[in-house]
């Protein structure tokens, strides 16, 4: 019997699961699992994930001190919570999870740097090596040079919301261990500014970006792995079969699985090797610049971080709520 496109695909590609619900984990299987603000904001109010947000809730409650306030609280909860849930990831895969510092972070190397190292210690007080756990920055400048601090103190860092090859180049000069360039969110930006509704998988924009990465890595001898991410459809991730990493939603993992076809390899690092591309390199003044000419990554890098900034509020708003209902719960109980 043939093999669906989910099995193949795990032939040449590590396949890695792009949520915060664990119960999907538990059915996909995959090698890594990935977390931004938006899928933690939304497993947060599942109800069978209650009880994570609770404990989280308390502990929080309890390392603050009598003293503290209600935002102390929910500021300390808030940091947590996200390990909490990498935690819980860890213990169903074999492989690494990805944690996002706060966006609201992401223009300051600094503050950056701080977080990632609290948490780090996080996990390593809850007894996970620092070898499991990817720190998730975004792609600035500030990003990538915090990123580059942390791998050289064994940090191991995956630069998100990725658009353009100045982003990419940048990364694999500072040494960066993974990227992950968003191809749906690439098609999203060409289809409002094109007028078209659609395009063919091969001529797909988000496609052709993480294409011409991959080629570039792996013409150069680059380490820093390439892992696809936000997808829209089967043709984005059949495309890119090859890939070093793919990180897919549940549904469109349950899609794979349930599609019986050939799957040939698109990329492949052979092929690579062969091809003409021009070397580039990447400092503060060229990435500005070319950042400045891309109106695709410059608008969907400002986007990102403006989409998971308001996720890690509605979060903090969420975490504020549940915390007074169980304190009236705990007075009640006396």
């Amino acid at each position: 019997m043939s093999k669906n496109l989910l099995e193949q695909l795990r032939e040449v590609t590590v396949v890695v699961a792009d949520t915060g619900d664990i119960q999907a984990i538990k059915k996909f299987t995959p090698q890594d699992a990935t977390t931004n603000p938006s899928l933690i904001t939304a497993a947060a109010q599942m109800p069978e994930y209650q009880d994570i947000v609770d404990q989280t809730l308390i502990q929080a409650k309890k390392d603050a001190g009598a003293k503290a306030t209600q935002a102390d609280v929910v500021t300390l909860a808030f940091d947590r919570l996200a390990v909490s849930f990498g935690l819980k990831i860890l213990q169903i895969i074999p492989g690494r999870v990805s944690t996002e510092v706060d966006a609201r972070l992401s223009y300051d190397t600094d503050a950056t740097l701080a977080k990632a190292r609290d948490l780090i210690a996080q996990y390593k007080a809850a007894g996970v090596a620092k070898e499991r756990v990817l720190i998730k920055i975004a792609s600035t400048w500030e990003g990538i040079k915090a990123a580059e601090i942390l791998e050289k103190e064994g940090i191991h860092c995956n630069l998100t919301l990725l658009f353009g090859v100045h982003q990419a180049i940048a990364c694999a000069e500072a040494g960066i261990t993974l990227i992950s360039p968003f191809v749906g969110r690439i098609l999203d930006w060409y289809k409002k500014d094109t007028g078209r509704d659609s395009y063919p998988a091969t001529e797909d924009p988000g496609v052709l970006s993480v294409t011409k990465i991959y080629n570039y890595y792996k013409k150069f001898g680059y380490k820093t792995e390439v892992m696809g991410a936000s997808f829209r459809n089967l043709g984005e991730i059949t495309e890119l079969a090859g890939c070093d990493l793919l990180t897919i939603s549940p549904a469109l993992l349950s899609e794979l699985q349930s599609t019986v076809a050939d799957l040939p390899r698109k990329l492949d690092p052979a092929k690579a090797a062969g091809m003409s591309i021009e070397k580039i390199s990447v400092d503060k003044a060229t990435f500005d610049k070319m950042h400045a000419a891309d109106r695709m990554a410059s608008d969907k890098l400002a986007e990102g971080i403006e989409g998971f900034t308001k996720a890690l509020i509605s979060l903090e708003k969420l975490l504020a709520e549940r915390l007074e209902r169980l304190e009236k719960e705990m007075v009640a109980a006396g």
